[in-house]
């Protein structure tokens, strides 16, 4: 029995839920507690970095770095900080969120959507935490992540409803919206990118109608460590010697293809529809 407990704990994955949010009866708090326990009843250790109870700092400054800096004629927040990163010399709450980053197994980021992106105080956990070095490299990014063996998913509520969301919407296309998080931050360090979970404008539903949506998201959340994450671009198939650009035998496949091969690779093509949203599209 015991070596059974053993092997359960050692087996157990970690889940890391960054929460941003300024009061414990939004309906973010609510999607937040539901992941927490859900998790736990599948027997994940669930760790969670409450941004605002905290009062997590959101500016990437000097003061994240105990010492002297290198060169404070020009101070450089990417290259001081991977310095202090690499002599133990960073901030006490940079430290812990590492030490939780490395642990888990997988991130969900949860959040109320701010002007089409995440609150000032998570992008600041973003520039603060995903350090030079710690969580990217210019050898070390993309497919060739530190994280690959990580995955992250966004968990947010929007203002809007879905349709305004959409292609024809007055909003956009949310698949464009998610792009710079997305691809720019999560897959940018390696994550395995899981499809967003999102939660349309709950402030206009009924009480019932928003439990229905908690319901859905504890289902999800059963299966939630073995989906598929979303389809990026492997970074070889990109020309180092080119400035990075596609390189001609790959845009020769694409070339019968009635879609861009991404977002932001469309190659002046429609965009494939739903990548951002859905594994397997």
């Amino acid at each position: 029995m015991l070596c059974d407990l053993w092997v359960k704990i050692m087996t157990a994955k970690t889940v890391l839920i960054v929460y941003a949010h300024q009061s414990v009866g939004s309906f973010n708090a609510a999607v937040k507690t539901a992941a927490v326990d859900e998790l736990k009843k599948q027997g994940c250790r669930v760790l969670v970095s409450d941004l605002y109870e905290v009062k997590f700092k959101a500016t990437a400054t000097e003061d994240d770095i105990t010492g002297a800096v290198k060169n404070p004629e020009h101070f450089c927040y990417g290259n001081e900080t991977m310095l202090a990163w690499q002599e133990e010399r960073l901030a006490s709450d940079i430290v812990d969120e590492h030490k939780k980053l490395k642990e888990a197994d997988l991130v969900i980021f949860q959040f109320p959507m701010y002007w089409f992106s995440v609150p000032a105080i998570m992008k600041g956990w973003m520039d603060r935490v995903l350090t030079l070095g710690f969580a990217y490299t210019l050898e070390k990014r993309y497919s060739e992540g530190i994280f690959r063996d990580k995955k992250a998913m966004l968990s947010f509520t929007t203002g809007s409803h879905e349709t305004m969301f959409s292609s024809n919407g007055i909003n956009g296309d949310m698949n464009v919206t998610l792009w710079p998080i997305q691809n720019g931050v999560l897959n940018y360090c390696g994550f395995q990118v899981l499809a967003p979970q999102i939660f349309w404008a709950p402030t206009h539903l009924s009480p019932e109608a928003r439990e229905g949506l908690l319901e859905g998201w504890r289902t999800r959340l059963q299966g939630l460590l073995n989906e598929a994450p979303l389809a990026f671009p492997p970074a070889d198939i990109f020309d180092k010697g080119k400035g990075f650009q596609l390189k001609p035998e790959v845009r020769e496949k694409q070339a019968d293809s009635p879609f861009g091969l991404t977002v932001g690779h469309h190659l002046e093509k429609p965009l494939p529809p739903q990548s951002q949203m859905k594994a397997g599209v």
